[in-house]
């Protein structure tokens, strides 16, 4: 200890969950959320709709494509002109990788580079699916593509250019799939967020169903269109726009994904820490355990011990860089012995697999196996 892992049949009854959601669109795995080669052919190999990866970097889509994995999607644009050179160079050999693009400067940037290495290179635009009310934006700040008006100069130039072609939209609804709205304690809130949600689902497939179409009005040839996250695609999935699905998260289901309504996943994978000090009856103290999410900075970004049941965090300490000391629940009888584990679940998914080398599998209540994290590899991308 400490050592992450994954209960592989908990892994599966998500895998079984996620591709029942999805219905029959295709599912796109959200590496980010994944963050190790053995876990994405294992997902990619469970269900003929698992197809294809959203990458989160160009050196990840570099390193992914040198593992053999194809029909890959950066989810976000890149700048760096060396990373952009490796992919169009793998693009020239044959490799299906697409660029995320959401203003004039990536288009030429890319152009450039492309016509430099002679690759004509495929591009999907990053629609911002955010809904503004007044006094109220619900969503995240992601792309400056909100309104036609900003989507056209864009699409234009792509359309009017020898180098690179328009081949896919994405718009991800983060204040659908990103957003809990079953906090414990927020019983006004949870009602708001779903009463926003409706709204912004059906506001949300109007926008996209319409990008499309003005889209394909200008001689663009879309091959896809990308929606959703895994807290949205039963709402994504009913889109006749849509024709693949993201979906990451779920697989490992993180601590704030008990936060839905609307669905419930296993929680799949966390970590372990062992119990080194007693310094109190009821208290035990873990070496390690400060592995904390990234987003704005609040208690749901702690990892939350799982088990033994009954344990919660000490308020003014939180999980710690080198000790987390837990109490005891009320009643609750305080076991736990020197060298005992205590099992953590992170708030998030593949963010926990930057800390570990690997992730032991565990099927039946033994470990069958390992898969090396990206870390373990010897890579880190962000």
């Amino acid at each position: 200890m400490p050592f992450a892992y994954v209960d592989r049949d908990l892994l599966d009854l998500n895998i079984r969950l996620i591709a029942e959601t999805a219905g029959s669109k295709k599912v796109r795995i959200a590496s980010k959320s994944i963050r190790s080669v053995e876990a994405l052919r294992y997902l990619l190999a469970a269900d003929a709709r698992f197809q294809g990866i959203m990458c989160y970097s160009a050196a990840e889509a570099a390193f992914l494509a040198g593992q053999g994995f194809d029909d890959l999607l950066l989810g976000y644009p890149t700048w760096e002109a060396s990373g952009i050179g490796r992919l169009v160079d793998l693009i020239g050999e044959g490799r299906r990788i697409v660029f995320m693009t959401d203003c004039p400067e990536h288009v030429e940037r890319i152009e450039r580079i492309a016509r430099a290495r002679g690759v004509r290179v495929p591009l999907c635009l990053d629609i911002d699916m955010s809904s503004d009310y007044p006094g109220l934006r619900f969503g995240v700040w992601r792309s400056p593509l909100d309104e036609w008006e900003n989507v056209r100069p864009v699409a234009e130039r792509i359309v009017r250019s020898e180098w690179v072609r328009l081949e896919g939209m994405m718009g991800y609804e983060a204040q659908i799939a990103g957003v809990g709205d079953r906090v414990p304690g927020a019983a006004f809130k949870n009602g708001l967020i779903r009463l926003l949600k409706r709204r912004s689902i059906r506001e949300v497939a109007r926008r996209r169903r319409e990008m499309a179409d003005n889209l394909r009005s200008l001689g663009a040839e879309l091959i896809f269109v990308n929606a959703g996250g895994t807290g949205s695609l039963a709402s994504s999935r009913e889109e006749e726009t849509v024709t693949e699905l993201t979906a990451g998260s779920g697989f490992y289901s993180p601590g704030l994904f008990d936060y839905y309504r609307d669905f419930r996943y296993a929680p799949a994978a966390g970590f372990a820490v062992e119990v080194v000090r007693k310094p109190r009856p009821g208290i035990v103290t873990c070496m390690g355990g400060g592995y904390v999410a990234s987003g704005a900075a609040d208690r749901s970004k702690l990892p939350q011990p799982f088990l033994p049941s009954g344990l919660s965090l000490m308020p003014l300490e939180g999980a710690g860089e080198v000790q987390t000391p837990l109490r005891g629940s009320r009643g609750s009888h305080m076991e736990l012995e020197l060298g005992d584990p205590v099992f953590f679940r992170h708030a998030k998914a593949g963010e926990l697999c930057e800390r570990f080398d690997s992730l032991y599998v565990v099927s039946n209540g033994a470990v069958v196996d390992r898969y090396a994290t990206y870390r373990g590899m010897g890579e880190t991308f962000l």
